[in-house]
């Protein structure tokens, strides 16, 4: 049984949000999110974890940590063809890359419900579709019982990365599949990827204006005062 994790660089949401003077997002200057359920189901049954990622070269570095926290192995989905790709044309690409890690009748894809930065939650569901794959969304956990696969709503948290885990992630394989790597799959067509490719247009992206200092007041009286200086009242 093999598990096969498709994970993203999004913002941190503790962190600062980089805006690229074109208005694109600039994902190797963010941290990361990730989350543990196919680690769960690797504890449970001793499944291979693969975690696949369409992304800059920086992007390996969280691939590396997913593999310090012990998925087995990473694939990087990294070519210039594939830059300015939304939810159809990634799904198309991250389908493709699916399909070249093969998918067995006992394997599974693990996709996020949604990405905090588009926030669409599509890609995941596109991938399904293109693979003619069935499907199950908002799922919080599945546990294996024989050939049956129950989802239930429950909460997990993510785990650390070990210190053996750090040192031996260095040592599993990863590898990148450029656009020559993929060409050949039907899903992927010089009008389907990137931004070519791509039938949504985003008006623009921006980091929100910082807001300034607040002020405390010790009273109703007070906040009146404040109030009528800046004749709002």
């Amino acid at each position: 049984m093999k598990a096969i994790v498709c994970v993203k660089q999004v913002p941190d949401t503790q962190g600062k949000v980089a805006v690229k003077a074109d208005g694109t997002m600039d994902r190797s200057a963010m941290a990361t999110i990730t989350v543990e359920a196919a680690l769960q189901l690797k504890d449970e049954t001793g499944c291979e974890v693969v975690v696949v990622t369409m992304g800059p070269p920086p992007a390996e570095g969280m691939l590396r940590e997913l593999m310090a926290r012990g998925a087995d192995r990473g694939v990087l989905v990294s070519g210039r063809e594939f830059g300015g790709s939304d939810t159809f044309a990634t799904s198309q690409i991250l389908a493709a890359a699916v399909n070249k890690i093969g998918v067995g009748p006992e394997d599974i894809v693990f996709c996020g419900r949604q990405a905090i930065d588009g926030d669409t939650a599509q890609v995941g569901p596109q991938i399904a579709e293109k693979l003619h794959l069935p499907q199950v969304t908002y799922v919080t956990d599945i546990q294996k019982d024989g050939n049956t696969l129950t989802c239930i709503k429950e909460l997990n948290t993510p785990r650390y990365m070990s210190v053996s885990g750090i040192f031996e992630c260095y040592d599993k394989p990863l590898e990148v599949f450029d656009y020559n790597a993929l060409k050949d799959d039907p899903l992927i067509e010089t009008d389907t990827i990137g931004l070519k490719g791509s039938p949504t247009n985003v008006y623009k992206s921006f980091a929100p204006p910082v807001k300034g200092a607040g002020i405390k007041v010790e009273d109703a009286a007070q906040l009146v005062g404040i109030l009528n200086d800046k004749h709002l009242i």
